[in-house]
């Protein structure tokens, strides 16, 4: 690294990277705009989703800025109170901003996806390679927008400090910037519980008493619940998604940079995370335009053209990456540590698809078990969906070797006076590096995740309005391979937090041990750091079982109004009276906000209660527990889902007697 380089300076290069990704998401939402949204009923249809898709974010945002002001007041307090010590003054904003800049991601996402369905649909009809190129560029104005918000929003935040108000030590600045990512995770974990209530609700809701109990195929029109059920698309896996992978995005940017401090990089590590971000957009720009297929490709051939972009970005980054940091750290160490996160991320990639493809034995086994009823398919899942933890934890621990001493770390993890080594802060670089790497071609990544949703809501739109049955065919292949991109993307978020989470956790301790007179015991053998570690446990566990209950609670809702709807309204099934949709949609909407709350506020109150009680030890021990179980619970859900859901569509494509069969009604 050379002394006579004032780093510093060259904080631009974030808003050239911003400039590129909001200028390419610009021009993929003026290409879509320009496609038909087709037929009168299919714009009908489609202005229905996005009125109650815009009506549900109101409502939801209306409800998180309350409980952002109190937390804002409550930093305010203790900021201005403590006049500085306990907090920055900057940190309250920063947490405010960070919130804002996540919820305008998922916003401008979900916004295009549901201008996006009905042409995905009308598209679909002329061709399927024309129907990937309408919702895939769906999908990247939500994939550059995520990263071109959060390079803006970095680069802002540093203009302003370092320039405006004169803040030029780097550990200072670091420390203020992480708070920004803090605000984009509370905003996230909102986004991503209430959305993923209210699509969960509706797609059970819709699914069994329709398909099911009525027997019509999904999405038909007279189901009373398939419009909260494309709402639901969008505001749970569009939406949340975007937030929950903005915070991922921004907050391995802002880990690494604090982490850098911490190493003595200075503004040199500093400025790598942004560089490799700003050389990932470029990257994935250019593999977005190698997204394409020929007609009647198999699930086989869409895998692999989606295959092509990503890996092609995630190649050319790898390449650019070593010039990079050769010349901002001069540290072959750092560019393999970022090579690991690179392949790590490619590797999940990889995994997800073998377990959520039906392309693969795995899934291909999950439909094959419904011949023997649903216990069957549900037991075969969460079998599957178990053992697919297996991959991705075993790359993520390589990437964190790898990384950690390739970096420069040392096994000398403290010194005689119990602090960590300077050899171990720079391994904790390392890992935070490889993190950046792993979501430095997000652009695509997120892309191949967000096209999913506007292809299941384009399948429904074919549906309800009476498209040729080669069109519902075409969109359901799409659909197919959106549910294991989504799990997919979804490997990519979980892997990179998991790196970004370990590597903060031990600094946290590192601030902890800097700023405690005695040397706190953080060892395994510490009974707080044990209790620490089993309430972390239990934390995972009790809050997926408040939002299954949650999605539990409004699901029966949905599935009593739909009961009632056929029941008392004579003429639906015979087409000759419309069901009453906005009834299903605001019971979703009512539900989801209600039930997000307690889930959301666990999160959150149970670290600063274990804090109180057991003190830093017993945090860092709950920090721990929530890593590895939240890792491990995260990949078996995501994994189960979307095989689940491909094992049904494989049936529905003409397999183990195909729609209507009763191994279709097991699935």
């Amino acid at each position: 690294m050379s002394p006579y380089i004032p780093w510093e300076n060259y904080f631009w290069i974030g808003f050239v990277g911003a400039a590129c990704a909001l200028l390419f998401a610009w021009y993929q939402k003026k290409k879509v705009m320009t496609f038909s949204e087709g037929s009168d009923t299919m714009k009908k249809i489609a202005a229905s989703i996005r009125e109650g898709a815009n009506a549900y974010l109101r409502r939801q945002y209306s409800t998180v800025a309350k409980v952002f002001l109190v937390v804002f007041v409550i930093l305010l307090v203790i900021a201005f109170g403590s006049n500085g010590e306990m907090l920055s003054k900057f940190t309250p904003f920063a947490f405010v901003t960070g919130g804002v800049w996540s919820m305008l991601a998922g916003f401008i996402g979900m916004k295009i996806a549901t201008n996006s369905n009905a042409r995905t649909a009308q598209a679909a009809s002329e061709g399927l390679n024309k129907g990937l190129r309408v919702a895939f560029s769906s999908g990247s104005v939500m994939g550059f927008t995520v990263v071109g918000l959060g390079m803006l929003d970095i680069s802002i935040w540093y203009f302003l400090l370092y320039y405006a108000f004169g803040i030029t030590d780097a550990t200072t600045l670091a420390n203020i910037m992480v708070m920004n990512g803090m605000g984009a995770s509370f905003m996230a974990l909102f986004a991503r519980v209430g959305g993923g209530i209210y699509t969960k609700a509706a797609d059970v809701g819709a699914d069994l008493v329709g398909k099911v109990e009525a027997g019509i195929p999904e999405d038909d029109p007279r189901n009373p619940a398939t419009i909260a059920d494309n709402v639901g698309d969008n505001v749970g896996d569009v939406a949340g998604m975007g937030a929950d992978l903005y915070e991922s995005y921004v907050g391995s940017i802002l880990a690494t940079f604090s982490l850098s401090a911490v190493a003595g990089h200075g503004f040199a590590g500093i400025l790598l995370p942004m560089l490799l971000a700003v050389e990932g957009i470029i990257c994935s720009i250019i593999g977005s335009f190698f997204v394409r297929t020929k007609e009647n490709a198999d699930q086989k051939s869409l895998l692999r053209s989606l295959r092509t972009g990503t890996y092609l970005a995630a190649i050319l980054a790898a390449v650019i990456a070593a010039p990079l940091t050769i010349l901002v750290l001069d540290s072959w160490g750092v560019y393999v540590a970022i090579l690991a996160g690179l392949v790590g991320g490619c590797a999940i990639g990889y995994f997800t698809e073998y377990y959520t493809s039906d392309t693969y034995k795995p899934t291909q086994k999950l439909a094959a078990s419904s011949e023997t009823g649903s216990a069957t398919v549900i037991i075969g899942g969460i079998s599957l969906g178990l053992k697919s933890t297996l991959a991705s934890i075993l790359i993520v621990a390589a990437a964190v070797l790898l990384s950690y001493f390739a970096a420069g770390g040392s096994l000398q993890v403290v010194d005689e006076a119990g602090l960590f080594t300077a050899e171990f802060n720079r391994g904790l670089y390392g890992i935070g590096i490889a993190g950046v790497g792993m979501l430095s071609t997000l652009g695509i990544t997120l892309a191949t995740d967000a096209y999913g949703p506007v292809a299941d809501n384009a399948g429904g739109i074919a549906e309800m309005s009476g498209l040729p049955e080669e069109v519902r065919e075409r969109t359901d292949a799409l659909d197919s391979l959106g549910n294991t991109t989504a799990a997919t993307g979804k490997g990519f978020a979980i892997g990179s937090a998991s790196l970004t989470a370990l590597a903060l956790l031990v600094s946290y301790v590192d601030i902890v041990q800097t700023k405690t007179p005695q040397v706190l015991n953080f060892t395994l053998t510490s009974p707080t750091v044990l209790v620490g570690l089993f309430i972390g446990a239990m934390l995972t566990f009790v809050f997926s079982a408040f939002t299954m209950s949650a999605v539990q609670t409004a699901a029966q809702s949905i599935v009593v109004e739909v009961r009632r709807q056929f029941r008392e309204i004579s003429g639906i099934m015979d087409g000759l009276a419309d069901p009453d949709y906005a009834s299903c949609v605001a019971l979703c909407t009512k539900g989801a906000l209600h039930e997000m709350v307690v889930p959301a506020l666990l999160a959150i109150i149970v670290p600063l209660a274990t804090g109180l009680v057991l003190g830093p030890t017993g945090v860092v021990g709950l920090l721990g527990g929530v890593s590895v179980t939240g890792f491990a619970m995260a990949v078996f859900m995501s994994n189960a889902g979307g095989a689940w859901d491909n094992a049904k569509k494989y049936i529905e494509s003409g397999h183990h007697g195909g729609k209507g069969s009763e191994c279709h009604k097991a699935a």
